[in-house]
């Protein structure tokens, strides 16, 4: 899609070029090389900025890539906006509309930082949740091709959108989750979800960011989050940010005591298999702490567990959880022998993951037994993962040192470990079915979704953030994104509850891959009108939202008043600035 409007093509700059396909001139650009290892060599890559202006020399019409690579703000800021793109993708913005004004975000953030900021703060969120992204540089293409809750639908560039972010404050944030949660059924039991991923920051001075232990980067700074839910997953309800040097489990009596401050009394936590460990169970268990905890299928415990157990459920229909295309079962035990108290041990099992996790663990092995075999007369001392599948033979030549004659599969030990493909397991504190635990597990899902995007989001080049203001705000903005997603899942949810058949586009992915679908037009005389038809797979997704193709067509028509209204208003103040 080009803008109406011609640019000067960019000089002095390296990598642009032309070429003419079918008459028509385009303008590319190199915006970075790649190595090829086939080719073994570095290779350009090239994209399309636009397309040369028939009749004006050094001019073309930019598209989206142009905005990409440009400083082009003063661009945009001066774009009417009746040039926004020719085609807008209007179906999610309807139903994320909808949902906002379900959960009366509007007018919650309406009230904290102000009606006129409220849209733009609502236009980010939405972009978020669409794009999977939180790059404020592809804000901007986001804006052209959607209809917009800004006030009258204005496309920012990013440097206004990152100055937008600067000036939210914390207390603003911290006043949202006071409201949010002022209306919350206190009585209901809430989980706790930690994310275990955490966030790696190299830009500015933040008093949160410190070197902690992250999964990945040692040694970099980094910030830790959690996020709690209500039992039944209805809504996420608050977010905690804290410094990276603390560790999640010395952080759980600071957040109950946030719980508690809002007024919830019954407090559980789901947790990652990395916090697996008898001092975490005991000090969970001191507080009164319920918990939901994943474990790996080849701890010794587990294992024992599942060996026992194999062949007790994995095909039997009423051990079938659908929703997640597992079996399950749920057995009482003790973690460990000075243990005081029964936990619940649910076993899952699925095909799908059986066959991937063999796969990967027999390449695994045929890859030690090439190394194997390429050493074999030589003096090699393999590392001790080697010795856990293979019987490793040597002789002495002479009086030399020992040589590496050959190796010999441990057929047993390889069986075994292959028996255990396919498995993993949920503990929790309270007694639940199977299908109740992974539906509660899963519910992490939404939360590591959003919150683990962009993991180095704080060090971003167009979203630079130099204070711990600027991180609060745009954590805030994804918690609020997070929570509209989050309704989006659950209605989703309750359509395919309602419906005997299984439908593979009711994800929160796939639905607004198909309601991006959903277009509006502009005609030669300015006005948008609907492009095509609802199709039957985007009628399907709208009846989770209690909407219909007949809703759809009149909203549409709603918005291309509104958007006639915004051209015919720019219109009468440009006659009034030349007047």
């Amino acid at each position: 899609m080009y803008l109406d409007k011609a640019v000067k093509i960019p000089e002095n700059e390296k990598g642009i070029s032309c070429k003419t396909i079918k008459g028509i001139t385009y303008v590319y650009y190199v915006f970075g090389y790649k190595y090829d290892n086939k080719k073994h060599y570095t290779v350009p890559q090239t994209t399309s900025i636009g397309k040369r202006a028939v009749g004006e020399d050094g001019k073309m019409y930019p598209n989206q890539n142009f905005f990409r690579y440009f400083n082009a703000e003063e661009l945009l800021e001066n774009l009417p906006d009746r040039q926004r793109s020719s085609c807008l993708r209007v179906g999610t913005y309807l139903v994320l509309r909808q949902i906002i004004a379900l959960c009366h975000l509007d007018e919650i953030i309406g009230q904290i930082i102000g009606k006129e900021e409220s849209g733009l703060f609502l236009d980010i969120a939405a972009y978020t949740i669409v794009s999977e992204n939180n790059a404020g540089q592809y804000y901007p293409d986001y804006a052209f091709n959607h209809p917009l809750f800004t006030d009258k639908m204005h496309v920012y560039s990013d440097t206004k959108v990152s100055d937008f972010i600067n000036a939210i404050t914390r207390d603003q944030s911290i006043q949202f989750q006071n409201v949010w949660n002022a209306n919350a059924d206190h009585r209901e039991k809430i989980y706790i979800s930690y994310d275990s991923t955490n966030k790696n920051c190299e830009a500015g001075d933040l008093e949160f960011v410190e070197v902690g232990h992250p999964k990945d980067d040692e040694d970099k700074p980094i910030v830790n989050y959690s996020i709690a839910y209500d039992k039944n997953n209805s809504k996420p309800l608050f977010y905690e940010a804290y410094p990276g040097s603390l560790v999640d489990v010395s952080q759980l009596q600071h957040t109950l005591k946030k719980a508690e401050g809002y007024g919830y009394k019954h407090v559980g936590f789901i947790l990652d298999r990395g916090y697996f460990s008898q001092p975490n169970i005991r000090f969970m268990d001191k507080h009164g702490y319920d918990f939901v905890m994943m474990l790996k299928g080849n701890k010794k415990l587990v294992a024992e567990m599942i060996r026992k157990n194999r062949g007790t459920f994995e095909d039997h229909r009423e051990c079938s959880i659908r929703d997640y295309r597992v079996s399950g079962t749920t057995i009482a035990g003790r973690l460990y022998p000075s243990d005081e108290k029964d936990r619940y041990f649910h076993l899952y099992y699925s095909d799908k993951k059986k066959a991937a996790e063999k796969e990967v663990l027999q390449e695994r092995i045929d890859r030690m037994a090439d190394v194997l075999k390429e050493r074999e007369g030589t003096k090699f001392e393999p590392g001790s993962g080697f010795s856990q599948y293979f019987d490793l033979i040597y002789y002495h030549k002479g009086q030399e040192d020992e040589v590496f004659e050959c190796a010999r599969e441990k057929y047993d030990a390889i069986n075994k470990e292959m028996d255990l493909c396919g498995y993993f397991v949920i503990i929790t504190s309270e007694k639940m079915t199977a299908a109740e635990a992974i539906d509660l597990y899963k519910s992490r899902d939404a939360s590591e979704k959003l919150f683990r995007g962009d993991k180095s989001y704080l060090g971003n080049r167009s979203f630079r953030i130099y204070s711990s203001e600027s991180m609060h705000a745009k954590i805030f903005i994804e918690f609020v994104a997070l929570i509209i997603r989050n309704q989006f899942h659950l209605m989703l949810k309750e359509r395919m509850a309602n419906t005997a058949k299984k439908y593979n586009y009711m994800t929160v992915p796939a639905a607004i891959r198909e309601l991006e679908k959903i277009e509006m037009v502009r005609q030669p005389n300015g006005s948008y009108i609907m492009d095509h038809a609802v199709t039957s797979t985007e009628k399907e997704i709208l009846k989770a939202f209690d909407m219909t193709e007949k809703t759809v067509g009149k909203q549409t028509q709603e918005l291309s008043k509104m958007l006639d209204e915004i051209q015919k208003e720019e219109l009468d103040g440009k006659k009034k600035d030349n007047a």
